[in-house]
């Protein structure tokens, strides 16, 4: 049998196949693999990435998956009977996230890139919080972010918010406040979280108290998940992880992860043929 291990978010998909021993065979990418906001896009991208992975190689019903997906936690129900590998475990994002970064130690992961979620790990217990979605959560992840900054230009523009020149520029750039509202009104997360990087490398005046509102936002997940007693480690992962990590150094010990959500994903294949073991148990 081979291993494929699959990490699909709201910004892409990746796969990697392997054999009994760990060793990479193939890897592939496609789009974005979100099962809540566009299950059968998410499929198609899945199964692209893992034609990739196993081209050469082997076919489907050699393969022993384990998929971590954006979305899984509010739907995706059945899709691990769609998929046509031998065996097929279907996980969230952040349980593959969380397993590549610390394996069986605890500590918390808090995962920041289109979305945002935050999980612990402690006497073999998963808590997650989070992950919800850009229209009622998904707080300091790239996508939140870009839609307020949208919504700021346009309370500059009306001049019901200080108007700094990027503020300013965000609005020429997208066509004046009818393109701002234009854009927002057809942008997936991640389209907003394309903004993320204009708001994380400007030193204006704007978009620092946006980044800071983010931190804050951040923060308060982040401490509700650590114990009365002691202080876990945190793992940042996903696009804007070392700048939260760097923003918050100081306020709890902060670690390096040991792998991605990739290699999570693949530990989980390899667990799940050698134990048998059933979907990870995760508290909400």
């Amino acid at each position: 049998m081979y291993y494929l291990g699959v990490d699909g978010g709201g910004s892409g998909c990746r796969a990697v196949l392997a054999d009994a021993a760990g060793r990479i065979l193939g890897r592939g990418a496609a789009g974005p693999a979100n099962v809540f906001s566009n299950p059968e896009g998410a499929q198609a991208n899945v199964l692209a990435a893992s034609a990739q992975a196993m081209a050469g190689v082997c076919g489907a019903n050699e393969v022993v998956a384990a998929l971590g997906l954006a979305g899984v936690n509010v739907a995706g129900a059945g899709l691990a009977q769609k998929l046509p590998f031998a065996r097929s475990r279907v996980e969230t994002d952040v349980v593959i996230a969380l397993k590549g970064a610390l394996g069986d130690a605890p500590g918390i992961v808090a995962t920041i890139g289109t979305g945002s979620v935050f999980a612990r790990q402690q006497g073999g217990e998963l808590r997650v919080i989070g992950g919800w979605g850009l229209t009622l959560g998904d707080e300091g992840g790239g996508a939140w972010l870009g839609r307020a900054l949208c919504a700021q230009a346009l309370s500059a523009a009306d001049g019901l918010a200080e108007n700094t020149p990027f503020l300013a520029e965000i609005v020429t750039d997208l066509g004046g406040p009818a393109g701002v509202v234009r854009f927002a009104a057809q942008a997936t997360p991640a389209d907003f979280a394309a903004l993320a990087p204009r708001i994380t490398n400007s030193d204006d005046t704007a978009a620092l108290r946006l980044l800071e509102l983010a931190t804050e936002k951040v923060a308060a997940a982040i401490a509700l998940l650590q114990p009365r007693a002691g202080s876990l480690p945190v793992v940042f992962l996903g696009g804007l992880g070392a700048c939260y990590a760097a923003r918050l150094s100081g306020r709890w010990p902060i670690g390096a992860p040991l792998g991605d959500a990739l290699d999570g994903a693949l530990r989980l294949a390899l667990r799940f043929q050698a134990e048998n073991s059933d979907p990870v148990r995760v508290e909400r």
